[in-house]
């Protein structure tokens, strides 16, 4: 493995934090016009830490999971990042509330 091989790998394996990941769901949301199914979110979040996208670790794909849903479920956090459930709890269908896709 050559050096920018293992910064790259480096670089991928590192573990965002909560609130980064918040902050990127968020963004994705927004980049999708305030609404995605989860898988979607996941992949592009991925994509944009580095991660290959043909092979997300589970860890990663949880945490996202873990980083919305704690989120969703606090309900000043929730009001914060303007993250909603259209389906209601259990949907895969992530958004944001309409005032705060803008």
């Amino acid at each position: 493995m050559n050096q920018t091989q293992t910064k790259t790998r480096a670089k991928a394996t590192k573990r965002p934090t909560t609130e980064h990941l918040v902050e990127r769901i968020r963004e994705t949301l927004l980049y999708f016009g305030g609404e995605a199914h989860r898988r979607d979110v996941i992949v592009n979040v991925a994509r944009d830490i580095g991660v290959d996208v043909k092979n997300i670790p589970e860890e990663l794909e949880n945490a996202v999971i873990l980083s919305f849903e704690e989120t969703w479920r606090d309900e000043a956090r929730r009001a914060a990042y303007g993250f909603h459930l259209r389906f209601g709890e259990g949907s895969h269908r992530w958004g944001l509330k309409p005032a705060t896709a803008h």
